[in-house]
């Protein structure tokens, strides 16, 4: 398990200001907080380092011809690092997490057609030795999609 990370209140400040606008410069961060521009990236590349902070572009699969999309509740037998790192090199897989309950694992998916997502089921993911069950669940939409929560 990983060890704890203490954070500071602007710490704090700066991460959930960075959740809403992950683009905000350090300007204008230092000014909300009280500090230079250099203190605040040192602050955020000390964050990053420590793995805090994470910065990515997300896309909207929708707006990019995948409205397909699923949640695979997946039941192994084999060795489960191994069904993992098959799984990982799906491209179709875009979230993958152990679970401990029904499924050993679930998986979502984006896809562009029902039929796609019937071939990466059947053909990619049933095949992977060790998988021994997958049930898919197809979203009919998204209605809260987070990347922000309260920070401890």
């Amino acid at each position: 398990m990983t060890a704890r990370i203490e954070l500071d209140a602007v710490d704090k400040i700066l991460i959930r200001r960075l959740q809403q606008d992950g683009r905000a410069s350090y300007t204008d961060l230092g000014k909300e907080v009280g500090l230079s521009a250099p203190a605040v990236r040192a602050r955020v590349q000390r964050l990053t380092e420590r793995g805090v902070l994470e910065f990515a572009a997300v896309t909207d699969p929708l707006k990019l011809g995948l409205p397909v999309m699923a949640m695979l509740g997946i039941k192994v037998d084999g060795k489960l690092q191994e069904i993992i790192e098959a799984l990982e090199s799906i491209d179709s897989v875009i979230y993958l997490v152990s679970t401990a309950g029904a499924y050993d694992l679930f998986a979502e998916v984006v896809c562009r057609t029902m039929d796609e997502l019937s071939t990466i089921i059947n053909d990619r993911i049933r095949t992977v030795p060790g998988v021994r069950t997958v049930e898919s669940f197809p979203y009919f939409g998204i209605h809260v999609h987070r990347f922000s929560w309260d920070i401890p």
